[in-house]
């Protein structure tokens, strides 16, 4: 018997991860978010392994002593990302914005990816 889930949060984050996946050439794209942080990372799901990673914690304990608004920072995390990404040859990647609404913080950051060249 399978138990339904009422948790509308969960339930829209298994419809919209189930349909994406992600491989060695065009990686899915995680986003985490916190109320104070915002964490991305590039998942291969065919071998199961973090491509690549970024967040505004590393951001912030890299030195970075700009004070900027958390739509801002969610920017450059993308951009940051994408950088990342480029050096590892990968131009291309499935964005997966989990339970989160593609507003704010998290459409900020796909802006970064995009202009960092990333194909999404």
């Amino acid at each position: 018997m399978r138990k339904v889930n009422t948790n509308r949060k969960l339930r829209r984050k298994m419809r919209i991860s189930s349909k994406i996946d992600g491989d060695q050439k065009t990686p899915r794209i995680v986003v985490f978010r916190s109320n104070r942080y915002i964490y991305a990372q590039a998942i291969d799901d065919v071998s199961q392994k973090t491509i690549a990673s970024f967040s505004s914690l590393a951001f912030k304990k890299a030195g970075s002593k700009e004070k900027l608004k958390k739509s801002e920072e969610a920017k450059k995390i993308g951009l940051e990302l994408a950088l990342i990404l480029k050096e590892k040859k990968i131009n291309k990647g499935v964005f997966d914005r989990s339970l989160y609404a593609y507003a704010g913080r998290v459409k900020a950051l796909c802006e970064g990816l995009r202009e960092g060249g990333i194909i999404i």
